[in-house]
């Protein structure tokens, strides 16, 4: 679901296929028959935009089944593994009670010094906490922080009373009984209502779902940006993995949820990160409109005072140590006041809807298009009120010469004399042409060296912001400016060392670089650390992203250039092939593959287990003797490794103190998978579906609550983002966009390859056969494709493949188009992206690109 897999990641594909061959079932839900329906053993229409409306439909269908309620694998798997057995807060109310809204929605009121964060609304979540018993003793967070406690000492002060819960599931206000409340109305007729999903097609995959979960069986979801890229995208995912979790697939081989990266650069950017709002290791970026002031605040309010999370403070001071090196110490906090605090949502849409109304000045834009991207029109519009851009790619693409080719010049809309920028081009190397590693959808990190070297003056990215880090060095030296301390800091040593050769002039040493995430100890950058096991918040060791740590455990050991597959045979986990994180762990939370005693559900599905006889070394800082026992497998186990399964824990403790020996789920403050999510979504503690912002129907499930209450909408009202009402009969047909196997994101790389534009040569619009007899469209002619943004012109290709669904009562036309077009290139077509809107998802600021409405007329 959410993923074409078989036409955008055909090189993973190779695996479902396999598995097929093996005997496996795939099922692919979509609203288009595609290539990977092709090869799937059904296919299940669903309507862009209403995926939760499935999931929820499986979620009721299980929780009703026979087989859930009789079979004890699933009640020993969720009472014990997740928090189905929790009991929540008494003012806790449902959408179910408030007509499609959670208790705790509040107005939203935008800040006067970053009007540009696009929330509609926004939720107070303390009505849907745990209900728990009384709080530990001891001082207050306050008191501590003002104290200068110890990090221990905050975390002490974080404590909460004991989660109450009901292991018979007969509380009323149980998660269970609340999750049974809250997807009760989600049934195969409802389904078939929402999703237009032919309801004999909807039971046959859950059907198939339960039989192929269990203590011998699993089932694996597979998504992309079909699922990330709505207004309720992160909500899509949570309902799977809440799905996973009820039906005991999470942490198991061949369970889990798949989240497909279309390149390397993806995962890469969400780990060692590109965006705006998180620091190395998924840490939230400080902020200085949440209570940050200090470093003692900041842990204070990201850090839960148990489980592995809140090992926080030594990954932050590592980190801060990274940054900022010998400067960092106990006295300023390691630098923390110097290190920049974002002010809002400083994302794509965000800062392209404040750059629109001249509140950006430059840019700097690599390895994108936004020319072609997100509102396209608007997008460029905003691109033409800087004062200066800088692009720096491979070829000349559309933002680089939006100035003087784009649609809206070419017709004389807009001027070329009337364009204030100045933009400066770089040329860049392609991937192949320099030495680093990729990181994949297996969160998997593996070494590649330079291929080829670059023509003329191109240049790494590495070598662009490396000699502009000792440019601005330099810039700073003499400042005396507080504000200027944190560049004068910062720690930037990554020239290659006498006798390294560079791979370019001023080229940085990769390996440098990666040891440095890797980390090590402070002051020697030859003991590197073997994991994020010894990281410390004292300062004593340095690593900038916790994540990595242990990827390069010596100074000649880089495990991710390791190529080293299991031996035939063996049902593992190939743990020599590259290095995955967190701590080459192939499986996240594998804990759970083994039951409560530690043994494997079943011997064909074993995976990491508890061995009692395993004789262990003494305790290196002891000397004392460590009881028998160790968890061991196939993989890296995600558990302490000498925590037998009966251990209790601590209530009262901190960090992993109060983590028992089932708890398989140690990220989570109480060990427990969330199926009922009590923080870190901002909208809603269940999945609940809502409309996309444009949607041809009224919600059937809620009609008083036609979409998300805290979604984003960004630049409501301005003539460069209107948006169509619901059920505008102007805009009558549902659009989803997606990808070609033969072009490559906007085309940037593809388009100029005369093979693969000869494979794709020209932009088009699928659409049904109803709907082009109803309009008079014939196979190959040109059609207008128009929504309330834009309008773009494309060549029709009339199939079977996708559209009548039959929604609310009403006959929906379904429509399709790649956006890998735009004026560049050897194939050039118009940007189909300039069809969207800037409306997104609360959460992430993703924009809905998967689910809007459109008009389509014979050109």
């Amino acid at each position: 679901m959410g993923s074409n897999m078989a036409e955008c990641h055909p090189v993973a594909f190779r695996w479902p296929m396999k598995a097929k061959l093996n005997g496996a079932k795939i099922i692919h839900v979509d609203p288009r028959f595609t290539r990977t329906s092709a090869v799937a053993d059904f296919h299940v229409p669903i309507r862009a935009g209403s995926d939760i409306a499935f999931l929820g439909g499986l979620i009721n269908y299980v929780v009703h089944s026979d087989k859930w309620n009789k079979d004890p694998f699933f009640k020993d798997y969720t009472v014990h593994y997740t928090n189905l057995a929790t009991i929540v807060n008494e003012d806790y109310k449902d959408t179910e009670d408030l007509d499609g809204v959670f208790s705790g929605l509040l107005a939203y009121k935008e800040p006067d010094f970053w009007p540009f964060n696009g929330n509609l609304g926004r939720y107070d979540n303390k009505t849907w906490q745990y209900e728990r018993g009384p709080k530990p003793p001891g001082p207050t967070t306050e008191e501590v922080i003002k104290k200068r406690g110890s990090f221990d000492d905050v975390l002490r002060s974080l404590r909460k009373g004991t989660p109450k819960t009901d292991p018979t599931l007969q509380h009323p206000r149980c998660v269970f009984q609340l999750l049974k409340k809250h997807f009760s109305r989600y049934t195969p007729e409802m389904v078939e209502q929402i999703c237009g999903s032919p309801k004999e097609k909807f039971l046959k995959v859950a059907e198939t779902l339960l039989e192929n979960s269990g203590r011998d069986r699993t089932t694996a979801f597979a998504y992309a940006v079909a699922w990330t890229q709505h207004t309720y995208g992160v909500q899509i995912i949570s309902c799977c993995a809440l799905l996973e979790q009820l039906t005991g697939n999470m942490g198991r081989p061949g369970g889990g949820i798949m989240a497909l990266r279309g390149h390397a650069a993806i995962q890469g950017s969400t780990d060692v990160p590109t965006l705006y709002h998180s620091i190395h290791g998924y840490m939230n970026a400080p902020s200085a409109v949440r209570p940050h002031d200090t470093l003692r605040d900041y842990v204070a309010a990201e850090t839960p005072p148990t489980g592995y999370w809140a090992n926080g403070p030594k990954w932050m001071v590592s980190y801060l140590k990274s940054v900022y090196g010998d400067a960092a110490t106990p006295e300023n906090d390691f630098g923390y006041d110097w290190h920049p605090k974002i002010l809002g949502d400083h994302s794509h849409i965000a800062c392209f809807a404040a750059m629109a109304e001249g509140k950006i000045k430059g840019a700097v834009i690599v390895g994108q298009n936004p020319a072609t991207s997100l509102n396209g029109t608007a997008t460029r519009r905003a691109l033409r009120q800087l004062d200066w851009l800088v692009v720096k790619d491979n070829w000349l693409t559309e933002t680089a010469t939006h100035w003087y080719l784009a649609p809206e010049v070419k017709s004389g809309e807009t001027k070329i004399a009337d364009i204030k920028t100045e933009i400066f081009f770089f040329p860049s190397t392609q991937i192949a042409e320099y030495d680093g590693s990729f990181t994949n959808t297996q969160r998997m990190l593996q070494w590649h060296s330079m291929a080829a070297k670059a023509p003329g003056d191109c240049r790494t990215d590495s070598w662009f912001y490396h000699n502009l880090a000792k440019r601005l060095k330099k810039a700073y030296a003499d400042s005396k400016l507080p504000r200027d301390q944190g560049w004068k800091n910062v720690t930037w040593d990554f020239d290659p060392d006498p006798g390294e050769a560079p791979l370019y002039p001023g080229e940085i040493s990769a390996l440098k670089v990666l040891r440095e995430i890797n980390g090590y100890m402070t002051g020697n950058p030859k003991q590197h650390l073997k994991g994020f096991g010894e990281l410390k918040d004292d300062g004593s060791t340095t690593c900038a992203s916790w994540i990595y740590c242990g990827c390069f455990p010596a100074w000649d050991q880089n495990l991710t250039a390791r190529r080293e597959p299991d031996p035939p045979g063996v049902p593992g986990a190939h743990l020599k092939w590259g290095w995955a994180w967190p701590a080459n762990r192939r499986n996240i939370y594998n804990r759970a593959s083994a039951d409560l005693n530690g043994n494997p559900w079943s011997e064909r599905k074993r995976w990491v287990w508890w061995d009692p006889t395993f004789v262990n070394p003494p305790d290196p800082k002891t000397g004392k003797k460590v009881p028998n026992g160790k968890w061991v497998g196939y993989d890296v186990p995600d558990f302490t490794l000498t925590m037998p399964p009966d251990h209790k824990g601590k209530p009262d403790g901190i960090i992993m103190e109060p983590i028992s020996g089932t708890d398989a789920y140690i990220m989570r403050p109480e060990g427990k998978g969330w199926i009922f999510v009590p923080n870190g979504l901002v909208d809603g503690p269940f999945p609940t579906h809502y409309e996309p912002h444009e949607s041809p129907v009224q919600n059937l499930l809620y009609p008083k609550q036609q979409s998300s209450p805290v979604h984003k909408v960004w630049s409501p009202g301005k003539p460069w983002n209107q948006l169509a009402a619901v059920g505008d009969p102007k805009f009558p047909y549902v659009i989803t966009t997606y990808r070609l196997t033969e072009h490559y994101l906007a085309g940037a790389m593809s388009r100029w390859l005369p093979w693969l534009s000869e494979l794709q040569p020209e932009l088009f619009i699928e659409l049904g056969r109803g709907l082009a007899k109803e309009k008079g469209i014939n196979n190959l002619d040109y059609v207008i494709i128009t929504t309330p943004r834009s309008h773009v012109r494309a060549k029709a290709l009339v199939t079977d493949r996708i559209g009548v669904l039959k929604v609310a009562g009403k006959t929906i036309h379904h429509v399709g188009m790649p956006w890998h077009w735009g004026w560049m290139g050897l194939s050039t077509g118009d940007v189909v992206n300039d069809l969207t809107a800037w409306v997104g998802d609360p959460n992430v600021s993703i924009h809905e690109g998967k689910a809007f409405v459109c008009n389509v007329e014979k050109a």
